[in-house]
């Protein structure tokens, strides 16, 4: 890929473009607490997202798997009502998406996060930031890492998956952009660390989102 050739960017949501991290953390220990069973401490969510609502259900249950449906329904009947209690775009983000936009690059969204959920803090947090796509998890495509929504985000907006590269803080995200094939990305001021990064396969790193035009070669026009 010609690093300096606008085409588009992929970006992952929770720990990439919004500090969800509060609101996640205390949704479920709401719906553990009504459950009967223990909450955790705010960062050990930090490992515990990123593969979708189920999956944090089922982690956040420990030894009681026979809860985790409870858990899982009490968890997103909260959330729905507090999910942009304390979230908010990491600093530099607005910026850095408004820069993109003006320089004519195509942008868009994926997350493990519900559909629903997802389209609604991306269309509260970033209103003026005109996504092309912006895609959370629905029954008919599997959660990352599986590439297939990616692949679907690519075909939806025309453009080839090698032209896409792909912002995310996780080790899920760097193995969906890899299985896509497009260009891992980790950023560093999300959930996860430069360790896991790297070793899923991103093929650079950026500490702060302004940084991220001009590590690819993008200047302004």
């Amino acid at each position: 890929m010609n690093h300096g050739e606008k085409r588009a960017v992929l970006f992952d949501l929770d720990g990439t473009l919004l500090h969800t991290l509060d609101d996640i953390a205390q949704s479920m220990n709401y719906a553990l607490e009504a459950c009967g069973l223990p909450p955790w401490e705010r960062d050990a969510y930090r490992y515990m997202v990123g593969n979708g609502a189920r999956i944090l259900a089922e982690r956040a249950v420990r030894d009681r798997a026979d809860l985790a449906d409870r858990v899982l329904e009490t968890y997103q009947r909260r959330y729905e009502k507090h999910l942009m209690d304390q979230t908010r775009p990491y600093p530099g983000i607005p910026e850095t998406l408004r820069r993109l936009t003006e320089m004519g690059v195509p942008l868009s969204v994926l997350s493990n996060k519900p559909d629903a959920d997802t389209k609604r803090v991306v269309a509260d947090s970033f209103p003026d930031i005109p996504f092309v796509c912006v895609q959370g998890q629905t029954p008919d495509l599997p959660r990352k890492p599986d590439p297939a929504a990616a692949l679907a985000v690519a075909e939806k907006m025309g453009i080839p998956p090698a032209s896409f590269y792909y912002l995310g803080d996780t080790s899920v995200d760097m193995e969906c952009a890899r299985l896509a094939g497009m260009h891992p990305v980790g950023v560093l001021w999300g959930f996860r660390t430069r360790t896991e990064l790297l070793g899923s396969g991103a093929e650079m790193l950026i500490a702060r989102p302004e940084e991220f035009p001009e590590a690819v070669g993008w200047t302004e026009p």
